[in-house]
């Protein structure tokens, strides 16, 4: 159930694109199961290919640190990195911010071009859940056709550790929609026309996360 007070995001994001509000539902659903695996300490895993690997550094980027909203740290951590170096933890305490722990699957070369080079360059992503996924994570797998086969993959370990699933992909859905817990199916065909709404899509998620646990109540 989503909170009155974070409906605003969803209510800009339909009038600047319209043709997304037939996904209301489904946007809403997803970041439900985002919200609920923050609450119980989980973390988000992101993986894509081409632009959606580029998208998956900008979902970690917008939720590691502050998007719009202070993030401060508590007093209590404050003290505790003064009492172990006063000075520069007195700097430390203005510039850290808080974070939602975000995990971009594409973003670890030596990691990555390793398994690739050794085993499978198509259970790359898959490797990685193995081995940062823990039940009650949710990963995010972005595919414009749905179908790509190192996103798969990865479901295939998801579902098995106990990490939700959610797709984000074009009108087809492909593979993906029918593995995930929840998939949201922009509504077009071309890749770059289907990464043109995941973005927005995205902004909104990572807006209503950080005022969910850094905003303050209306």
């Amino acid at each position: 159930m989503l909170e009155k007070r974070l409906e605003k995001h969803i209510d800009l994001l339909v009038k600047r694109y319209p043709k997304l509000q037939s996904l209301t539902n489904d946007i809403i659903r997803a970041y439900c199961i985002m919200e609920q695996c923050y609450e119980t300490g989980g973390k988000l895993l992101i993986a894509g290919n081409g632009g959606s690997a580029a998208d998956s550094e900008h979902i970690a980027g917008e939720l590691m640190k502050r998007f719009k909203t202070p993030r401060p740290i508590s007093d209590s951590f404050a003290k505790q990195l003064i009492n172990v170096d006063r000075e520069r933890g007195k700097e430390l305490v203005k510039n850290l911010e808080c974070s939602l722990m975000a995990i971009p699957l594409v973003a670890h070369e030596a990691l990555t071009t390793a398994y690739m080079n050794d085993v499978d360059s198509l259970g790359v992503f898959a490797q990685q859940l193995f081995g940062y996924g823990r039940k009650g994570d949710v990963f995010l797998g972005i595919s414009t056709s749905g179908n790509s086969k190192n996103i798969m993959n990865a479901t295939v370990v998801a579902r098995a550790v106990g990490i939700k699933v959610i797709g984000l992909t074009g009108s087809s859905g492909g593979e993906l929609a029918k593995v995930s817990d929840i998939a949201v199916k922009v509504p077009e065909v071309e890749t770059y026309m289907i990464q043109e709404l995941h973005l927005p899509i995205y902004h909104c998620w990572c807006l209503m996360l950080e005022d969910k646990f850094f905003g303050v109540d209306e």
